[in-house]
Parts: structure tokens; sequence; C-alpha cells
């Protein structure tokens, strides 16, 4: 959600909305696109939504206008010089990043009809701020279509295309995780990736493992950190717990940050009065907190109570409370970085947290991740256990639970030689590439020991990088592109992939276009009739092509979920076994344990103690999702361009382009549908991606609904003996359940395939039936015409895109 939409809800007195917008990714583009389904969906009370629906109509009015007044200046515009190209609002991104490979070009040259009299400027525009232009053109022209589709005539095409207007705009969003331990030079490693040297604290302020800290870009001028913080209700049953089961070092620090030495002579409840939050009223009302600057250095001494978690000497000595206890999650938006137009960088707990709410949301993202960077010292990077640990822990929710594609190793402070003072410049640079060289080996040879995370992850997936950030900003004893920050710069650039969204919406323009001014042509009623017969013969085999794979995936997962239910009834002793710790005493356990029941079979230990994390829930389930992971990998590979699922997906084809060369006539709703098969695949993809994590983590939170009662049971132990009482408790359930547990997971996991594949054949046939019907039963003679605006788009869909930047020609 960006300062536009919540500043309008303030104007109209909606301010109470604003949670559930951001909740929802409402932006400014996005709310000019609502409809009355989505508002009613969005808006609850009847009072709230009348008033919403009346001022977003008077808010479209106003922008419709200026609409028109800018097409009539967009020629003027066009021929400004590339000097004065600020005045158009886009950011020129740095030149440093740019390389279009081999992409459809879409040129600006020849737009203007005025005469080419002056000498033609040379300047070089990079690919991605002239796609900026050419994206904002084309969404100019739809726009003023939609508003001239009448609402009258016509009305079931009409509404068709509107709808197929609105679906244009979509918001691709890459997510890359940055997990390391403190001091592994994380925040400088993101700080020279973003190219603001002081944006992330780094060295002498300690980071706090539990706040997930997000990096994306602003498109306004200044930089912006969103604070969004656990509820009170939250912290409540936090600070309950911390004062009875947890008594250890880290609910020492977490209480004494906040509210220094007072809690320790404070009942919990008593905690909870206002005037320890009166610095951060959000808290109290469930709203976030915004912090703006002009910047980095600025937002980030601002932002250092909210995320660090240590005092020291310098401007932080000041800070009377420390509010990290209460963060779920800091997101900072950085202005003019095209590298995170799309993208956002999320600096990772390495663990999740014991937190409810936090972990709840670390785990979503490390699920939305399709980049992973573990960041460790490159002097211990393949001995370091804790980066191994940490993929160990986290692959399932990557890989087979996840749609991660990419693991990159990145090792840091590689320019960090001993004694290089007395070597020369020439001499260190050679050192630091042997050490580099040495530290990559070493590393590919540690992953592939790794066998539970292979079972995720190929080697094609795993990729190291030996970094110096230091050396990045100064070039003392090495060059720029030595430090390999260039390298995850040009990663981050592809990722973000500006031009696809340009591609993609300049396409679906050219094709709703092409179905308008095809609709108004009436006299080739004949050749329709005879396209429209071929095509639906045509997707029904095609259909069958798509149910064949999918129904013998089924199968497979059957056979295997049957070994797996079998494998997993004489188990249950071991995967019991985190209850029986042989290395901690009887009162520690008996707090580790309570933990355990209190939150459905999961303990996260402080920060470090990646090993002794506790989960019962993933243990009992681990014989099922043991028995598919990699029968699971092959069906839904994360890089979905093959596989009895997006495989078959992606080859569904009407074969358009063929019947193209042969019904001429009817071109233009040929041209539509195959933009539209395009379109469909895309989403697909999408609802494929969405729903096979699901699938594959139905089968622990099956377990986890199985084992409530009995957590739910055990937790109510008090006093002597309560150890031993929540063992039995536990082991008597696992034992009266393990018949019926298993194979519930089992059925759950295959209902839900079947599920998918049915919405699959049934969202494909009904959207491009659909489709065929309007575009080839459905006379339009009465639709407007838009022969210059499909010409406009057509001439840039057309064009090809070099591989190098191209002149522009104002």
């Amino acid at each position: 959600m960006d300062g536009f939409v919540c500043k309008k809800l303030t104007e109209w007195g909606l301010a109470e909305l604003t949670e559930k917008f951001k909740d929802e990714g409402i932006d400014e583009e996005i709310l000019y696109l609502l409809d009355d389904p989505e508002i009613d969906s969005l808006i609850p009370r009847v009072g709230h939504r009348a008033k919403f629906k009346n001022k977003l109509k008077l808010l479209k009015e106003e922008k419709n206008t200026t609409t028109n007044q800018e097409t009539v200046n967009s020629s003027a515009q066009c021929r400004q010089e590339p000097e004065e190209a600020a005045d158009l609002d886009l950011d020129l991104p740095s030149t440093s990043y740019t390389s279009d490979k081999g992409k459809r070009k879409l040129d600006l040259q020849g737009e203007s009809s005025r005469p080419q009299t002056k000498k033609p400027r040379h300047d070089t525009i990079p690919g991605s701020y002239r796609e900026k232009i050419i994206l904002n053109k084309v969404k100019n022209i739809m726009r003023l279509v939609d508003d001239r589709i009448p609402k009258q005539d016509n009305k079931k095409l009409n509404s068709f295309l509107k709808t197929k207007i609105s679906e244009l705009e979509t918001d691709k969003r890459e997510m890359v995780g940055v997990f390391g331990k403190t001091g592994a030079g994380k925040s400088s490693l993101i700080n020279a990736v973003i190219g603001r040297k002081n944006l992330l604290p780094s060295g002498g302020i300690s980071a706090c493992t539990s706040v997930m800290i997000k990096v994306e870009a602003n498109m306004q001028k200044k930089y912006e950190a969103d604070i969004e913080f656990i509820t009170k209700e939250v912290w409540n049953d936090e600070l309950w717990s911390l004062f009875n089961f947890l008594e250890d070092n880290d609910t020492d620090e977490k209480l004494s940050a906040l509210y220094g030495e007072e809690w320790k002579n404070k009942k919990p409840e008593n905690l909870m009065d206002h005037k320890y939050f009166k610095e951060i009223p959000e808290f109290l009302h469930s709203r976030r907190k915004t912090l703006t600057c002009e910047s980095a250095e600025e937002l980030s001494a601002k932002l250092v109570k909210y995320t660090r978690s240590e005092k020291t000497d310098g401007e932080s000595k000041d800070i009377k409370r420390w509010y990290w206890p209460l963060v779920k999650c800091v997101t900072i938006r950085v202005p003019s970085n095209d590298l995170f137009q799309h993208v956002t960088l999320v600096d990772l707990p390495g663990n999740g947290d014991r937190n409810k709410s936090r972990d709840e949301m670390w785990k979503e993202v490390v699920g939305r991740c399709s980049t992973v960077w573990i960041v460790t010292d490159i002097n211990r990077a393949a001995a370091e256990t804790e980066p191994w640990e940490i993929l160990e822990r986290t692959c399932s929710l990557m890989g087979n639970g996840g749609q991660c594609q990419q693991i990159h190793f990145i090792c840091t402070k590689s320019d960090v030689i001993e004694d290089s003072d007395d070597h020369s410049s020439d001499k260190v640079r050679a050192l630091i590439f042997k050490r580099n060289m040495q530290a990559k080996e070493e590393v590919k040879k540690e992953f592939n020991k790794l066998n539970k995370v292979k079972k995720h992850f190929s080697d094609d997936c795993f990729e190291v990088f030996t970094v110096s950030s230091k050396e990045f900003l100064k070039q003392k004893d090495l060059n720029q592109d030595d430090t390999e920050i260039p390298k995850l710069q040009e990663f981050l650039k592809d990722l973000n992939d500006c031009h696809s969204e340009t591609l993609n919406y300049v396409s679906g323009a050219y094709g709703i276009l092409s179905l308008i001014q095809g609709a108004r042509r009436t006299e080739v009623v004949a050749q329709k009739t005879e396209v429209c017969t071929i095509l639906e013969d045509k997707m029904r085999q095609e259909l069958e092509k798509v149910r064949k794979p999918m129904e013998e995936a089924y199968k497979v997962f059957e056979k295997c979920l049957s070994e797996g239910v079998e494998r997993s009834k004489p188990s249950c002793q071991q995967a019991l076994s985190s209850i029986y710790p042989s290395e901690v005493s009887g009162r520690g356990f008996h707090r580790i344990l309570k933990c355990v029941v209190q939150n459905n079979g999961t303990y996260t230990p402080k920060k470090g103690d990646i090993k002794k994390q506790i989960n019962l829930n993933v243990d009992l389930a681990s014989r099922l999702t043991d028995s598919i992971d990699e029968e699971f990998k092959k069906t839904f590979p994360n890089k979905r361009k093959y596989g009895p699922f997006n495989g078959v997906i992606n080859n569904f084809s009407l074969d358009t382009e063929r019947l193209i060369q042969k019904y001429k006539d009817v071109e233009l709703q040929l041209t539509f549908l195959k933009t539209e098969e395009e379109k469909m695949k895309t989403k697909l993809n999408k609802i494929i991606q969405y729903n096979k994590k699901k699938i594959y983590n139905s089968l622990t939170t099956t377990i986890e609904e199985a084992m409530k009662e009995c957590y739910k049971k055990a937790a109510d132990f008090r006093g002597q003996g309560s150890v031993k009482n929540m063992r039995d408790t536990i082991e008597k359930h696992v034992y009266d359940s393990k018949n019926i547990m298993f194979q519930q997971a089992k059925d759950k996991m295959l209902n839900q395939l079947t599920k998918l594949k049915e919405d699959m054949l049934k969202s494909l046939e009904t959207t491009m039936q659909e489709s065929i019907d309007h575009s080839l039963k459905t006379d339009g003679d009465s639709i407007l015409d838009v022969t210059v605006e499909l010409a406009k788009v057509k001439k840039h869909y057309n064009e090809p895109m070099g591989p190098d930047e191209e002149t522009l020609t104002w």
C-alpha cells in the first residue's frame, strides 16, 4: 500500500480501513480498479462501504478529467529533450545494472508525427526507463478505451471487455530471503547491493534476530519505513508465558529492553499499562507506524530502537526503551532504486520465533521466497555449522513446501587477508582470488553432503559467491567486479524483470484491442462459425492431454503415501524422542515441554540454538513427507516449466498461429485468443504454485490438527509429576491415533491433489470457452472503433528488443 491510498482514506474519514487495505496490497493503481464485489468484500460495514464508494466515484471522475487533459498534451511531452525527463515523474535508473538480453524491443522512435528536422540526439536511454514510458503510454490508452466502452449497448460483451482490461494490471513481486547470524556481514551486504552505505546499521549495534526487515523500492522521493507491531493480545499472552515458563536469558533480554528493570517487580498484567507505550500509540491501536526521512542515515537512526537489541556508545545511549520485542516486521522503502521495483529483499531470522504471530509470518515469507541468500564469513564458510543447520531446517519450507528456485551461499569479507599490509596490492588481490576459489570448492562439497536438502534442491539450484562489501565501496585492492556484488545486482535486475511487466501488459492490451476491432466486423459469419468449431474440437483434445498426466501423478502419490503411512506407524516412538532430552535438567525441560504443548507441538529456542528446536508435528509427519519428497520435486518443480501440472499447462495450445495463416478474415479474433491463452497459462501456473505449497504442507497440518486435543489436555497439568503426565498424554494419544492419523493425512493430500486437477481443467475450459464465445459468437456492430489505438499498441508489440541499449530519437 502506498502513501496515496493512506492519505485518501484519512481525508475521507476512513482511516480505520488503512490496515485492511495494506494487508490486501491496495495501492493507487489498484484503488482505481476496485469494483463493487471487491469493495463489498473489503468493507463489510454498510455505512463505511457506502461512503467509500461515493468518494471513490468522485475521485475517478476527477482523475478522468485530468487524464483527458494529459492525453491532449502527450505528444508535446514526447518531444521533450531527455534532460527534461524528470518532468515525466519517472526515475532514471542506474545504468550500471542495465542488461536487456535478447528481449522484445519496445521503441518510441516514430511515435511523434513531427518531422525530424533537427539532428537526432544520440543519448543512450536505459531499456527499463524506455519501457516505463511505453508502459505508461499503453496504460493510458487502455484507461481511455475502458472509459469509452458503453455501459448499455451489448452489455455482456462490454462487461467482458472491462473485466479483461482490469485484469491487465498485475503486481509481480519476487522475494529474496537473506539468512545469516549476527556478525556475518548481512547488513553490510544489503547496504552494498542497494547502494546505500548507511541504510541498515552494521558493526557497533547488535541485530535483533526476531525482527524481520523487508527492503523495497519507494516510488516517492523519500526514505520510508512501515513498522508492524504484534497485537496487544499477543503481547499479553507472551508476557504470561515469559513469566511462567521461559525464565532464561532471552526472557531477561526481552523484558529489560522494553521495561528496563521495572518488570522484575511487576506482575504481567501491570506491564500492559499504557504508560509504557506512549511513544508508540500505534501498538495500542493495532496500526502500523510510518517513519519518513530525507536520507538513509536519518531513517537508520530512527529505526534503531525498533530493530536492534544492544545498547552501545554513540547516539543509541540516549534510548530508554527498545521496542523490538513488540515489532513483527519492518518494511523499508528506498527511493530511486529500480532493482527493487518488483523485488523485496527480506532479512530473516534463522529459525522462526517463539512468538506465534512472528513465527507464522516467518514461515509464510520463507515459503514465498523465490531465492534465498545464506550469508556467512568466508573464514569459516564450509566449517560454520549454523548456515547448514538453517538450510536443513528450512529446506522443506523453501523447496517442496515453498517456491524457492535458487540458493545463493554468500561468503562475506573476502577482502580480509592476514598481514595484508605486508603485501603489495597485486599480491593481496592474488591471495584473495586463491582463497575465494578454495572457499567455493569447499562450500560446494559441503552442500553435496546434505541429502535432506538435495531432496528439495538439485545442484544447479546452488551457487556460491565470495563478496566484499568494503572493497565494493572503497576499491583498494579489488575492482568492483572482483567483489561479486555487481553479480548479485545483475541477478536482482533480472529477477525484477520490469521488461516482463511491460511486455505482458502490451501483449494483453494488443489482444483486447484486436477483439474490440474484430467484433465490429459482421460480414465474416461463415468463417467465424467454421473457426469456432475447429477451436472447440481442438480444446477438447488439449484438455485430455492435460488431464492424463495429472491423473498419472495422482496414482504415483497414492502409492508413495501408502508406503509412508505404513512406515509412520512403527516410527512413532522415534518421532517422540524430542520429549525425552538427555541434556536438559528436569526443571529446565519442564518449561520447554510446557511451551511445546502450549504452542501446538512446537518450541523455538533462544537465538542461536537451532538444534534444540522442537516440532513434534513435523517429526511425526516426516515418514510421510520423506515418501513423496523426490516425486513431489519432479511433479511440482519450483521453476514451473516442466512436470505433469505446470508442464502440461505450458504445452496447452489452440494452435491459433496456424489458424491465423488460413483464416485471415478473423485474424483479429484469433490474435485475442492467442494472447488470452498465454495469460491463462500464467494465471494457472500461479495457482499451481500457490496450491502445491498447501498440498505438501497439508501432511504436517493434518497431523497438527489431529494432535491439538492432546496438546490442550497436556497443557492443563500443573505441579509435581506434570512432566510425566504431559509425556504420557502425548504418547497415549499418538499410539491410539496412529492407525487413523497418518491415513487422514494421506487422504487429505490426495483430495487436495484431485481438487487442483479439477480446478485447473474447469478454469482452463471455462475461460477459453468464454473467450471463444465472445470472439466468434458475438456481433459487436455498435461497439467503439479502436483503429488508432490498435495501430499504436501493435507497433510496440511487434518491434523486437535488441540485446543492447538503443539510441532513442526524440
